[in-house]
């Protein structure tokens, strides 16, 4: 007798694609500078949409924005950003756009003062994954004190589309909350990544 797999409640009868976001990606550590760069930019674009909308975009994304090179990125024209509002790969929304350009020169400032943008982002909830035990869905909060001194400090820094809600999301997102339900086959396989990691 198969036994269904238990999932945190979002990633329940959804894509393929959202499936396996959650099961591979979702809740773990990250802490390659490009490929936070790209979440932050990519939780700013899903602002108002389904994250599925951007899921969906996320390999035109990749292609468009130099697969979220920051040197390249900061370095785009106000052609470019026409060029790229005019690309259905991606979300074409002019302030969206410039706000990935904005973030990423902010991300390479950052990167000049403090040494990598990984440890700027980590420090926010002292180097460590916050391991959380929400056993409902409608327990877990949409943003914390952690994501509230995230959004200050980045929108002072001159990052765009940073809010505390997407700043916790985000945080969701590359791990550093472990935001899975104890019910969820992801929760102990997240925790103990944060460990291992």
């Amino acid at each position: 007798m198969n036994v269904p797999t238990k999932r945190c409640r979002w990633a329940n009868d959804t894509s393929l694609e959202m499936t396996r976001y959650h099961d591979e990606e979702w809740g773990v550590p990250a802490y390659d500078d490009r490929h936070l760069l790209e979440m932050l930019i990519l939780e700013g674009a899903q602002a108002g949409l389904a994250w599925a909308t951007i899921l969906n975009k996320r390999a035109g994304y990749r292609r468009v924005f130099d697969n979220f090179d920051a040197e390249k990125v900061a370095g785009y024209t106000d052609r470019d950003i026409d060029r790229l509002l005019k690309n259905p790969a991606i979300v074409r929304n002019r302030l969206k756009v410039r706000a990935a350009v904005a973030n990423a020169r902010a991300s390479l400032q950052v990167r000049e003062s403090v040494g990598s943008f990984s440890d700027y982002l980590w420090q926010f909830v002292g180097g460590r994954p916050i391991q959380n035990r929400w056993h409902r869905f409608e327990d877990i909060p949409t943003a914390t004190s952690e994501s509230d001194a995230m959004a200050k400090d980045l929108k002072k820094r001159g990052f765009q589309f940073v809010g505390t809600t997407i700043c916790y999301a985000y945080m969701q997102a590359v791990g550093m909350v472990n935001d899975h339900t104890v019910d969820c086959i992801r929760h102990p396989q997240c925790r103990s990544c944060a460990t291992d990691g």
